[in-house]
C-alpha cells in the first residue's frame, strides 16, 4: 500500500515561512544597531548604517566602508537605548571593522557559520535602510562563491571572495547589518547593494572570524602578500589524474618587484598546493595569506606545462 503524502496548503506554507521570519527576527533584532557617524564637525559630513553586537561586553562588527573616516559614532538599539561607539579597528580589504560600545553589557547575537549554505537556503536581512530603524527582509540564497572587489586607501585591491548572494531587499543604511540564517545565527555581514533584487554580504566563517579576532585584538590585520592574480583554472587530464584533484589557481598575473616575481613564478602556472595544503580557487590562497607566513621560507606546487614544480617563495607583509 502507498502512503499518500498531503502537500501543505498555499496558506499553511506561508504561515510556516512567517513563523520562521517572525522568530528569526524577534531573536535577532536586540543585537542590531543603527549607527550613526559623523565624519567632521559639519552635521551635514555624515552617514548611517548597522551594525551588530558579537560579544556580551559590547563589540559589534559592521562594515569598514559604514566607519571610515568616523570622528564620532554612536549606536541606537531597538529597545531605545543609545551608546556611543568607539573604532576598534577596519579592514578595508575585507569590508569588515569592530566597534566597541561604551555599555556595560549587551545582547549579543549567536555565530553561524556561512560554510555550510546552500543556494535557495532562506535568510533574513536585518539592519536600518534609509534610515527605517530595525527593518526585516528576507530572501534566500541566491549564489555562493561571488567575488567582491574592494579597495584600502593606499591602492591595494582585493576581491573577497565567496561572497553570498542574496535577493532579500537592501538598500543604503543596511550596510554592516546582520545576514541571518533560519536559526537566527549570523553568516553574513551585508555590505552592497549590487543591483535590483541582488544584494551582497561578507560571510562569517573561519577565515573571516580569524579577521574579526585580529581587529579586536590588534586593530589591524596582517597580511602576507605573494603579489599574483589569479583564479580557478581546470588542470590538465593527466595532471588531474596524478594529483586526484580537478582545478587549481591559474597564474594570471604576476606583480612587478614582488615575492612571486622574484620566485619566477609565471603568468599560465597554475599553483596547486601552497605548503602543502591544496589549493582550488583564488580563496583558499587567500586565506593561507596570514600572519604568520610573513617573512618565512613558503614551498608553492605548480603545474608548469606537463611538469610538477615546487618554488620557494618567501612573502612579505601587504601594507
Amino acid at each position: 500500500m502507498t502512503e499518500t503524502t498531503i502537500a501543505p496548503t498555499e496558506r499553511e506554507a506561508l504561515d510556516a515561512y512567517s513563523q520562521i521570519v517572525s522568530t528569526v527576527a524577534e531573536r535577532v533584532l536586540p543585537a542590531v544597531a543603527s549607527l550613526r557617524v559623523r565624519r567632521s564637525v559639519s552635521p551635514r559630513d555624515g552617514g548611517a548604517g548597522s551594525g551588530v553586537v558579537i560579544t556580551p561586553d559590547g563589540y559589534l562588527v559592521t562594515s569598514a566602508h559604514v566607519v571610515a573616516q568616523a570622528r564620532s559614532l554612536s549606536a541606537s538599539f531597538i529597545d531605545g537605548t543609545e551608546y556611543e561607539l568607539d573604532v576598534v579597528g577596519a579592514d578595508p580589504l575585507s569590508d569588515l571593522a569592530i566597534a566597541r560600545a561604551r555599555a556595560a553589557t549587551l545582547e549579543p547575537i549567536q555565530i553561524g557559520n556561512a560554510d555550510t549554505l546552500r543556494v535557495g537556503q532562506l535568510v533574513v536581512a536585518i539592519g536600518n535602510p534609509m534610515g527605517f530603524s530595525g527593518s526585516v527582509t528576507s530572501g534566500v540564497v541566491s549564489g555562493l562563491g561571488r567575488s567582491l572587489a574592494t579597495a584600502d586607501g593606499n591602492g591595494h585591491r582585493r576581491f573577497v571572495e565567496d561572497v553570498i548572494q542574496t535577493d532579500a531587499a537592501l538598500n543604503p543604511g543596511n550596510s554592516g547589518g546582520a545576514l541571518a540564517d533560519w536559526k537566527a545565527r549570523l553568516i553574513g555581514v551585508n555590505t552592497a547593494v549590487a543591483g535590483m533584487g541582488l544584494g551582497l554580504a561578507v560571510p562569517i566563517n573561519p577565515t573571516t572570524q580569524a579577521i574579526l579576532s585580529a581587529l579586536m585584538r590588534n586593530g589591524r590585520v596582517r597580511r602576507a602578500f605573494l603579489g599574483i592574480a589569479g583564479g580557478t583554472r581546470a588542470l590538465p587530464p593527466a595532471m588531474a589524474k596524478r594529483l586526484g584533484r580537478k582545478a587549481g589557481v591559474e597564474v594570471q598575473e604576476v606583480v612587478s618587484g614582488s615575492p612571486a616575481a622574484a620566485a619566477n613564478l609565471q603568468s599560465g602556472d597554475i599553483i596547486v598546493s601552497v605548503g602543502e595544503v591544496a589549493v582550488a580557487k583564488a580563496g583558499d590562497l587567500q586565506r593561507l595569506m596570514v600572519e604568520a607566513r610573513i617573512g618565512s621560507k613558503l614551498p608553492v606546487t605548480l603545474s608548469r606545462g606537463d611538469r610538477l614544480v615546487t618554488i620557494d617563495v618567501v612573502p612579505t607583509e601587504l601594507t
